[in-house]
């Protein structure tokens, strides 16, 4: 009611119309132009992507389909695994587009948000998001932003590959992407020192992912489906993106 400014004597919109306007909004691509609308409110007021930036990826877990091994195999295929098309009612609550990965040995469901932070303000700038299963560097050029005043870019060392620093060097990018140790050769100490200094840059996307479990709630959406997943996570990146403008003019107020 607060929100929306309604009084205690006026009619108040039912769970079905919200949920309606939900929908539309997800799938009428509205999220994506608000949060770009925000961004540029930011560079308004000065907060403009400064000083490199900073590439990376977290899971956003959904809750778990129990499928048949058979079922996830279909799914895996693009297809609707058998019988589910004769049961209107079991498809809607099946997420197709959510997949399976791991990280450090445990297994996630769900998707994962890509995102472009700048060094200097740390707002998010840009982000796209896929299913779990998608290496991290596979929306690294999505993500990329050739417009920072800086040519530093930083991320761990899932990005690292020839082709990648390849891609960087075209347009002068200073890539601080961290080395990576292999089974035979194992990373030098100047290495090793080298990923020590990044890492100081790079924790502070970090942070960013920290607010969510901290101040947001935690990272997982009760979602099914792409579209709405879209909708969600750009919604939270946003609401980020305002809570962390509100920090950064408190303390331009405290210093000025």
């Amino acid at each position: 009611m607060r929100f929306l400014g309604l009084g205690l004597g006026e009619s108040v919109p039912d769970a079905k119309t919200i949920w309606l306007y939900r929908e539309a909004l997800a799938t009428s691509g509205t999220v994506e132009a608000l949060f770009a609308e925000f961004d540029k409110c930011l560079k308004d007021k000065g907060y403009l992507a400064m000083g490199g930036q900073i590439v990376d990826a977290t899971i956003v877990p959904v809750p778990v389909n129990h499928n048949k091994e058979s079922e996830n195999a279909a799914i895996k295929a693009g297809e609707v695994p058998a019988g589910w098309a004769d049961n209107p009612a079991k498809l809607r609550q099946k997420d197709r587009d959510a997949r399976w990965t791991k990280k450090h040995g445990k297994s996630y469901y769900g998707y994962k948000d890509h995102v472009r932070v700048d060094r200097r303000h740390k707002p998010i700038r840009c982000y796209t998001v896929t299913d779990a299963a998608r290496h991290d560097s596979q929306a690294f050029e999505a993500v990329l932003d050739p417009a920072n005043t800086a040519r530093d870019v930083w991320a761990d060392s899932a990005y690292r590959s020839e082709a990648t620093e390849a891609k960087l060097k075209e347009p002068r990018y200073r890539s601080h992407i961290h080395q990576k140790g292999r089974r035979n050769k194992k990373l030098t100490r100047r290495e090793q020192a080298t990923n020590k200094t990044a890492s100081k840059a790079r924790s502070r996307v970090e942070h960013v992912f920290g607010h969510f479990v901290s101040s947001m709630g935690g990272k997982l959406v009760r979602t099914i489906g792409m579209v709405r997943a879209k909708a969600k996570i750009g919604l939270r990146n946003l609401t980020y993106n305002m809570q962390r403008y509100t920090f950064l003019e408190g303390a331009r107020g405290r210093t000025a």
